[in-house]
Formats: structure tokens, C-alpha cells, sequence
């Protein structure tokens, strides 16, 4: 395709930066809603037939749908740390979940999505899951939690520490356990009195405070975090606009939805999270409306990680469920399963409705996003990975605005870069979750793909060929679904995006790595 005349894209230029003085002059309200492990083909709206997300859906016929939209991993804990600052989780040598007594992992007077908005005018709210440490040596479960949210711009939060998975199974309420008893302290190593259940573990890592801990009804935590959200946003002003940053538990295991829930989808209890979810998101847009503030509000609907196949993912696999779609692979893997999420934007007037987009976008690029539309020019450091990408929300660019994105799954080793329509993977496999057979909670990689029957030309009946190659090269364009993996046809691909990965991992700092890795380095 030509380049058009030099005073056409003059003039073009010229039109959107005014688009985005007059967005920053309108400061709308921001509601970004962080779903936990939804896969790529868990929405009505991205093909899913067992189940139905209506208010998702709406969000897509009344704004835009991306088809080609990353988390920055596709892992949890280095997902939040990328989507909040706009830097890679390398940058940090962030890789697995943050355990239990991890410091926050966000260096406090970082540039965060909270602080930048609350720069610019914002109330600030963060409500859910927060996984990404506390404290500056290690959280203090008994005193302060501090430094956490509220050091990185978030004026208010409510929400659990970690993962619906894993201890502490408590609420904390902006720098304290919510509900935590003095007399009854927290102690390492003590049985807790959690509920046992299905996919959840790590009892006896954390016990005491007995009080704390019964307030966390696993049934009743996405009805709990809807209603902080929607009281936050009854409770405030005209005056100001307003963040806010709801981050669910839904649909990370355990799958725990309301009573009301169970049993309404065709999937069995992982489709009855998924409507639980839908429900959430329908009632925090109802209370934007209510506000009358529909019209001046950007909603961002997405997912932290691709959709994890564990024993309740296996049951709904079986009843006709594909909770990636027709992607190759899962959490944890650099495979497209892992870490190509779904995101949905509406903003009316602004974000053409009932639009779908394919080009490149990741949720690192919503703080330079969001610095567009605040008008807020970003300074060297801040954001350092983070692409504007309101242009592309809009629909003013014919082009895309991102050519390049490391792929970060949970090992090390397997790095990955997309470029335009390529994607390197510089090892074996996925370097995600380990498990062997149908029933383990870990299933993935070979075997995972011999359940799921997803053909690779690298694998055959759930094992590597024994002439696979030890690296992958895709071309996405082509194959969508990583069917083919096309190394050896195109050395001088693979000597590029080597060339672009060896830059990126001379980023990762020297020292110990963050967070728990499946596979062994």
C-alpha cells in the first residue's frame, strides 16, 4: 500500500490531535473491568454457544471488539504488574505468581494507570483481586499493608490480597485485613479455618485470625466485590471523574458462583462463573447508567490470562465448551491460548459501535492509551513499553499502531516476540503448565492438546515428534490456530525476531526471578 501525500497525513495528524485535546478536555470516566483466567472463547460475543454473556456482549455491539488484544502475560501476578505500570514483567523479572509473603512488587512512585488518572483529576478505586505483593519487605498481615494500593494511586481499595486459589483467605480494606481481630493474630504455618473445596489449597500456610478468615464466603466473593464497586460509584460526586478498577475472581478456580447461578449454563460450573461474571458486569454498567454518566464513560472489558484447562475447564471441554477457542494452548504457555485475551471497548461517540478490530494491541498499552486521552505526555521511564492507542480505538487509523510484543508465559526460557504476523518461540512447546493427564488440575502442553484435539505439527498423540524442532515460528496471519510450525522455511524471519528478543531479555535484571515457576529452568 502507498503512503498517502505528506499533506494528507498532515492534515490527518492535525485532526486526531485535536480528537484527543478534546477527549482530555471532557476527562470521561474510566471503568476497566479485569476478568481472572476468562479465555478467548468464553464470551457470546468471541463464539461461545454453551453459555450466554449478554451484557458482555452489548458491550461489544455498542463499542468495538479486538481480536488480536494480549495481556502482557499470560500468567497472573506479571499480567496486573504490566497492565498497571505499561512495562513488561521482564522489566522485573516477574514470572509466576506472587507467593504469600512477596513485598509489592511495583516500585512506589512508578507511574501506574491509578496514578496517572489521579494526577489528572480522577477519584481512584480498585476493587478485587490484587495478587501483586504488599509491604517493603513482606506484607504484615497484622499491621500495615503498606505499601500497596494506595501508594500506587488508588484512593480507595477493597478486595483479597492474592488468589481465590490460595491463602490468605481474607479481604483486605485499603491497608488492613478487613474484619482482623488483634487478640486473634495471623500465624505462618498455622492450619487457617477456610473452607475446603475442589481447586484450592495451601490450608496450613497462614492461620489464625479466625474472624477475617469466616467473613470469606468463596460462594459470595463476586457478589461482594460487585457491591463495593457499584456503592463506590452510587457514592460519587459530579464534580470529579471517576476510575474505577474492578478486578475479579471470576473465573478462577475454585468455581464458586452464587446459588443462583449454578446450573444455568450448558457447561457445568465453570460456564455458571462465567454468567456470574456477565451478571457482575451488567450491574456496575447499570450503575454508570444510573449515574447518567453512560455516554462519558470509556469501558475497557478484559482478561488477565487465557482460560486455564483445569479439572472443571475439562468437564466443560467435554460438554462442547472451547474456553480458547480454536487458539492452541493455555494459561501459563506462550502459545496464543495463554495470553490472547478478550477486550471489549465502548465509549459512545467516540469508539465506533458494533466495530471489530484485528490489529495488535496489549494491555500495556492502556497507560499511554489513557495519557492520550487525559492529555497527559508521558515521560521517559513511565510507561516505558505502553503504546497510544487511541487511534485505534477510535478508528482514525487505517494502520496499525503496535508491530511488536513480547510474549511472556510462565518460563523464562520460553520468551517469545510477535512481529506483525510472526511469533518466536524460541524452545519447545508452550513453557506453561506441566500436567500429563486428563483429571490433573495442571493439564497442558502434548497431553493437554491430545484432550483438547488441537493439531501441531510438532506433536502427535500427545507427545513432541522425536524430529520436532526446539524452536517455533507461526505465521498468525496464516495460521491463526499454530497448526504449522514453519522454522525451517524461513531462516531469515527467525534471524530477525532473535535479533529483537536478545534486545528484550538484556532487559531482565540479575537476581533471583519473582514469582513460582511451573516448569524447571
Amino acid at each position: 500500500m502507498s503512503r498517502p501525500p505528506r499533506m494528507v497525513t498532515a492534515i490527518l495528524g492535525s485532526i486526531i490531535l485535536s480528537l484527543g485535546s478534546a477527549f482530555a478536555a471532557e476527562k470521561p470516566n474510566i471503568v476497566l473491568i479485569n476478568a481472572d483466567d476468562l479465555g478467548y472463547g468464553d464470551l457470546g460475543c468471541y463464539g461461545a454457544t454453551k453459555l450466554k454473556t449478554p451484557n458482555i456482549d452489548r458491550l461489544a455491539t455498542e463499542g468495538r471488539r479486538f481480536t488480536d488484544a494480549h495481556s502482557p502475560s499470560a500468567v497472573c501476578s506479571p499480567s496486573r504488574y504490566g497492565l498497571l505500570t505499561g512495562s513488561y514483567p521482564l522489566r522485573k523479572n516477574l514470572w509466576g505468581p506472587v507467593p504469600l509473603r512477596e513485598p509489592l512488587t511495583v516500585e512506589v512512585g512508578s507511574m501506574t494507570l491509578a496514578s496517572l488518572l489521579k494526577e489528572a483529576g480522577y477519584d481512584t478505586a480498585c476493587f478485587g483481586k490484587w495478587h501483586i505483593g504488599f509491604g517493603e519487605k513482606e506484607p504484615d498481615w497484622n499491621g500495615e499493608l503498606k505499601p500497596g494500593p494506595l501508594e500506587l494511586g488508588f484512593d480507595t481499595y477493597f478486595g483479597i490480597p492474592s488468589v481465590n486459589s490460595g491463602p490468605p483467605f481474607v479481604y483486605v480494606e485499603n491497608h488492613r485485613v478487613f474484619g482482623a481481630d488483634p487478640e486473634d493474630p495471623f500465624q505462618y504455618g498455622k492450619p487457617s479455618v477456610a473452607k475446603r473445596m475442589p481447586e484450592k489449597g495451601g490450608y496450613g500456610a497462614i492461620g489464625g485470625g479466625e474472624a477475617a478468615h469466616k467473613l470469606y464466603v468463596d460462594k459470595r466473593i463476586g457478589t461482594t466485590l460487585k457491591e463495593r464497586a457499584v456503592d463506590w460509584l452510587k457514592g460519587r460526586s459530579d464534580e470529579r471523574p471517576f476510575f474505577l478498577y474492578l478486578a475479579t475472581t471470576n473465573i478462577h478456580h475454585p468455581f464458586t458462583p452464587a446459588d443462583r447461578f449454578v446450573g444455568t449454563s450448558e457447561c457445568g460450573r465453570y460456564g455458571d462463573f462465567v454468567h456470574e461474571l456477565d451478571w457482575i458486569v451488567g450491574e456496575v454498567l447499570a450503575a454508570v447508567e444510573a449515574r447518567g454518566a453512560t455516554d462519558n464513560t470509556l469501558v475497557v472489558f478484559t482478561s488477565d490470562n487465557g482460560g486455564m484447562l483445569n479439572v472443571t475447564a475439562q468437564k466443560a471441554w467435554k460438554a462442547g465448551h472451547r474456553i480458547n477457542g480454536d487458539l492452541l494452548g493455555f494459561k501459563f504457555g506462550a502459545w496464543e491460548g495463554g495470553h490472547r485475551v478478550p477486550m471489549v471497548v465502548r465509549w459512545p461517540g467516540k469508539v465506533p459501535a458494533g466495530t471489530t478490530s484485528d490489529t495488535l494491541i496489549s494491555q500495556i498499552d492502556l497507560l499511554a492509551t489513557f495519557a492520550e486521552i487525559t492529555g497527559r505526555k508521558l515521560k521517559e521511564g513511565e510507561g516505558p513499553d505502553s503504546i497510544g492507542q487511541l487511534e485505534n480505538l477510535t478508528g482514525a487509523s487505517p494502520k496499525p499502531l503496535r508491530e511488536t510484543l513480547v510474549i511472556s508465559p510462565n518460563s523464562p526460557k520460553h520468551l517469545g516476540i510477535r512481529h506483525r504476523q510472526w511469533v518466536y518461540i524460541p524452545q519447545r512447546g508452550s513453557g506453561g503448565f506441566q500436567g500429563r493427564k486428563p483429571g490433573e488440575h495442571l493439564l497442558a502442553g502434548p497431553p493437554g492438546l491430545a484432550f483438547a484435539g488441537r493439531p501441531n505439527s510438532d506433536i502427535v498423540d500427545g507427545k513432541y515428534r522425536a524430529d520436532a524442532p526446539m524452536a517455533q515460528l507461526y505465521n498468525l496471519e496464516e495460521d491463526p490456530a499454530q497448526s504449522t510450525n514453519v522454522i525451517a522455511d524461513h531462516p531469515e524471519v527467525v534471524a530477525e525476531l532473535e535479533t529483537i528478543l536478545k534486545r528484550y531479555r538484556a532487559m531482565v535484571p540479575k537476581g533471583p526471578r519473582i514469582g513460582w515457576i511451573n516448569l524447571k529452568q
